[in-house]
């Protein structure tokens, strides 16, 4: 890397302006200021005895002091740490049983359920926690067919039916990993294990899966730091009866509570983003030590699928039954509710169609603009921060910028902050510079949260794109007497053009789904899809509710499809 700049320095006079230090220093000062706004403003506020815009403020430790000695708080954290713990054993072990069965057996009907067990990815959780509660809840469709009927029914408005749901959404997380380790494990060691005469099972348990442990390890640590800084799943079936996690304790005190208790609001954030830093750098670790598990080799065979016999067909109905039950029913039944007054296991819902709950959702200002704006933000924010994300990795990767190994920690230094605290952060930032008060309502401020939270996905969907360009090409440029900034722009840039789309497509699909950072930034005028959802929750709007999750849903498969179709875009295989 340092010979590429050094070779290009030779051949070119010395000028005392370098366009190329002037775009690097940019993207950097970008990076650190963009990372750091939302987060100064927690450390000041949890060391101060009154809110962060009182002028009478002063240092106290009282903060923390109350925080620690809060029994209320103590019993979040131990229901935080169960849920977490719980929700990731559960959802690991859906996604590598799948994995295992889809991959490794001759199981019917693999095309099928390859696409839906991938559903929940592109789902907001909003959507699935209200579709489930459409039709499992304790007045959900399938629950009152079960209740009449005269047979033991359940409770989805437990901790335990947040576990399952939660567990169904981080699921295809899991299935990915382990799919993408079985594709590259060798198997010539099943082989190996056969002939010495272990029987298929036995091979499958004794050899495929301990080589699934770095995926199996990686996609937990993700799943379990993804979960206890969940919000979606906790508000909707926790909340009203008084279940609570971090984020769910950290918006009632925040946006809910009368007053707001800043203070306790700002320490809990500050420990919840070093807890999940930790775990964080934990992860990275422990992915590091992958290369003890490589069993590729020079050689590749096609791995011999497992028979499973009479086994077969029960494999099967068994994952269509999930399938069916965890996935298709609840969102056909939100969809369902979308189009009818109510629903009614007893009532034939054809012979009540409306389009009423869109008429209602459409004729108010607040519900129909907030479809606008996050259509706005996934456009041109994911257009924004895709360029953005993507400088910064070539920064790292394709130049001799000193700094480049710490602006890769700050790009993945968002990793650590939930969403609800992004937006609180920013909140206080606005409110805290001057000049800056009259944005923290607006639709650029939501736009700012959403890049900031997600850095770290732009910046790896991209890195490994230009990590696989050879540097052959810099160095020709660059000795031919280009600039860096013109070798990027002219040999970079169109070779990493299908990734940057990719990577576009995954971050409109992403803010589209985002709701957490804007939660304490939004106003009149600049909801967004997310916040609407939850206010018309709150307010028992379940029809036009209904509406809007088919109407972001659709939006979300559309775009899908049309990218898959027109770009050649591939979110999944």
């Amino acid at each position: 890397m340092t010979t590429i700049e050094a070779q290009a320095t030779r051949t070119r006079a010395p000028s005392r302006f370098s366009w190329d230090r002037l775009v690097q220093w940019s993207i950097v000062i970008a990076t650190i200021v963009l990372v750091l706004f939302p987060a100064w403003p927690l450390f000041v506020q949890a060391f101060v005895d009154k809110p962060l815009y009182d002028t009478a403020k002063q240092f106290s430790f009282s903060n923390v002091m109350r925080t620690f000695t809060s029994a209320e708080l103590w019993g979040v954290v131990g229901t935080t740490a169960i849920y977490g713990v719980l929700s990731t054993v559960l959802a690991v072990a859906l996604g590598t049983v799948l994995a295992l069965l889809i991959t490794r057996t001759d199981m019917p009907g693999k095309g099928i359920v390859s696409s839906l067990v991938l559903i929940p990815f592109f789902v907001s959780p909003l959507v699935l926690a209200y579709s489930w509660d459409t039709i499992f809840g304790r007045q959900g469709y399938f629950t009152v067919l079960i209740r009449t009927l005269g047979l033991p029914t359940w409770d989805l408005l437990t901790l335990g039916g947040m576990i399952v749901v939660t567990a169904m959404f981080y699921a295809p997380n899991a299935y990915l990993q382990c799919t993408a380790s079985l594709a590259l494990s060798d198997p010539q060691l099943e082989d190996a294990a056969r002939i010495a005469g272990a029987n298929p099972f036995l091979a499958l348990w004794r050899v495929t899966v301990p080589l699934l442990r770095p995926a199996i390890t990686f996609s937990a640590l993700f799943i379990f730091v993804s979960s206890i800084e969940m919000l979606a799943i906790p508000l909707v079936l926790g909340m009203p009866v008084n279940i609570q996690i971090l984020p769910s304790y950290l918006y009632k005190i925040g946006a809910i509570g009368s007053p707001p208790d800043y203070g306790q609001l700002a320490v809990v954030s500050i420990l919840l983003v070093l807890f999940i830093a930790f775990l964080v750098a934990l992860q990275n670790r422990l992915v590091s030590q992958e290369r003890r598990f490589v069993t590729v080799g020079g050689k590749a065979t096609r791995p011999r699928l497992l028979r499973l016999g009479p086994w077969r067909v029960l494999a099967f109905v068994i994952v269509a039954v999930y399938m069916f039950l965890g996935i298709v029913l609840p969102l056909l039944g939100l969809v369902a509710k979308s189009f009818v007054p109510f629903l009614n296991p007893f009532i034939n819902p054809l012979t009540m169609l409306t389009m009423e709950n869109y008429e209602d959702l459409l004729s108010v200002q607040s519900y129909s603009s907030s479809i606008v704006n996050s259509v706005i933000i996934s456009v041109v924010g994911a257009a924004i921060g895709i360029l953005f994300m993507a400088m910064i990795a070539v920064i790292v990767y394709r130049s001799t910028f000193r700094g480049r190994q710490a602006l890769a920690y700050a790009a993945m230094f968002p990793r650590a902050f939930p969403g609800i605290i992004v937006g609180i952060g920013f909140l206080w930032a606005f409110l805290l510079v001057p000049g800056l008060g009259s944005w923290r309502n607006t639709v650029l401020a939501i736009m700012a949260a959403f890049i900031m939270r997600y850095l770290p996905l732009g910046f790896i969907t991209i890195s490994p794109s230009i990590m696989r360009v050879s540097n052959e090409l810099d160095r020709a440029a660059r000795v031919a007497g280009a600039s860096w900034l013109k070798m990027v722009t002219s040999i970079l840039g169109p070779i990493l053009f299908p990734a940057l789309m990719s990577g576009y497509v995954l971050l409109f699909i992403t803010f589209l789904k985002e709701y957490s950072s804007a939660l304490f930034l939004y106003g009149p005028g600049s909801e967004v899809i997310g916040t609407t959802l939850i206010s018309l929750g709150r307010n028992g709007d379940t029809g036009p509710m209904a509406a809007l999750a088919t109407i972001q849903t659709a939006i979300t498969f559309i775009v899908i499809l049309m990218s898959r179709r027109f770009l050649g875009v591939k979110l999944y295989e």
